[in-house]
């Protein structure tokens, strides 16, 4: 057997071993590396126990029936769709040195350490924790470095503004089955209108409570740590994932509640009477 016989199909076998260990990865991978996917199987949760605990504060519903309008909001909601809306955009948006950027930063150990500490601060149990250590924490870190890098990551991150869209949806999505339930019901466009008036109160009332949950989450991480992860959040591939998902949660979150108002003044209505 000739030498060249053999070379030949080793250099094609090693050419295609480096193209695929080169290769970029794809929007699922990347997702998958992030604490994203992980964060996003909390929403369904973390919207109907929203719309449960406005329904029974408000005092204008049996807890019962509070407790079916929760359900239908969550079952409005599934994980699965907002991941693949997610995924959808991320391979609209990112090219693939941006994709293989985010994955590389997502594989460090810092950014392991800080994704373990999201997705354990996003489960819907752990907001009680935050609440209750936010005035101890608030005053612990009062004019330190950590206080003043939070402007920086919420500019970054888009924490606040994320959360105002995600505040203001969980409001109509209430607003909505209210109107439902109510015989005096206003349209969904004029709901949307009154609450979106609020915006600038919402904001302020939100921003607090992005800043007591930054506090919280991060308070393990260093401080060299932490400017790592904003360099990150602060580059080009950093900032194009943050906006994409975002945008693609956002979306995916007040689609759906456009609907709630029609699935519970089906469900609420008072069954027709039967003839004879």
């Amino acid at each position: 057997m000739k030498l060249g016989t053999l070379v030949k199909p080793l250099l094609v076998a090693s050419l295609l071993v480096a193209g695929s260990a080169s290769a970029a990865p794809s929007a699922q991978q990347v997702l998958a590396a992030s604490p994203v996917d992980d964060i996003v199987a909390q929403y369904p949760a973390m919207m109907s126990q929203g719309i449960r605990d406005g329904l029974k504060r408000g005092g204008q519903m049996p807890p019962m029936v509070a407790e079916t309008v929760g359900h239908v909001v969550s079952s409005s909601f599934r994980a699965a769709d907002i991941e693949q809306q997610i995924v959808k955009d991320l391979e609209a948006g990112l090219t693939d040195k941006q994709l293989e950027a985010v994955r590389d930063w997502y594989e460090t150990p810092v950014a392991r350490k800080i994704s373990a500490a999201e997705i354990a601060a996003s489960d819907p149990a752990t907001w009680k924790n935050i609440q209750a250590q936010a005035p101890a924490l608030n005053q612990k870190y009062q004019g330190t470095d950590r206080a003043r890098m939070f402007d920086r990551f919420d500019r970054a991150s888009r924490a606040t503004e994320s959360a105002v869209d995600t505040s203001i949806a969980v409001q109509l999505g209430l607003a909505t089955a209210m109107a439902a339930f109510s015989s005096d019901s206003m349209q969904y466009d004029q709901l949307k209108q009154r609450i979106e008036s609020q915006r600038s109160t919402i904001r302020g009332v939100v921003g607090q409570q992005v800043y007591d949950s930054y506090l919280y989450t991060y308070e393990k991480i260093g401080t060299q740590e932490m400017g790592l992860y904003l360099d990150f959040l602060e580059s080009g591939p950093g900032a194009a994932f943050s906006r994409v998902v975002t945008d693609s949660i956002q979306q995916a979150i007040t689609e759906p509640i456009e609907s709630v108002g029609s699935q519970m003044a089906r469900f609420l209505a008072p069954e027709p009477a039967s003839g004879q």
